[in-house]
């Protein structure tokens, strides 16, 4: 699946709940480590998840810390690790939606 095809998505879900692209961009950068420039790269290169995250800076340390339910399955329960760090991606998203701050959400 590709990352760019999924990120409008994410940005819906926020501005939906009156939180920015700014917002999920942020998330995104801090999860990724990627700058704002990279980030657009691979949404303008249609990259799919699994290139997206192989070519990720650096995976935040603190990821552990995320944890909880996305579609019915704990993110940190996951055995995949690409699904894990799409999960982790969507928790951290969905917290958003639910009014966060982002405080909380970047752990």
């Amino acid at each position: 699946m590709a990352f760019s095809k999924v990120y409008p998505m994410y940005v819906q879900k926020a501005q939906r709940k009156n939180r920015s692209k700014d917002e999920v961009d942020r998330i995104i950068r801090w999860l990724t480590g990627y700058d704002q420039a990279g980030l657009e790269w691979h949404i303008g290169q249609h990259s799919d998840f699994a290139t997206f995250f192989a070519e990720a800076p650096a995976i935040h340390p603190n990821v552990s810390l995320i944890k909880g339910v996305v579609c019915g399955v704990r993110v940190e329960d996951v055995p995949d690790p690409l699904m894990q760090k799409i999960r982790y991606l969507d928790k951290l998203i969905d917290e958003l939606a639910k009014g966060k701050t982002m405080d909380k959400i970047l752990r």
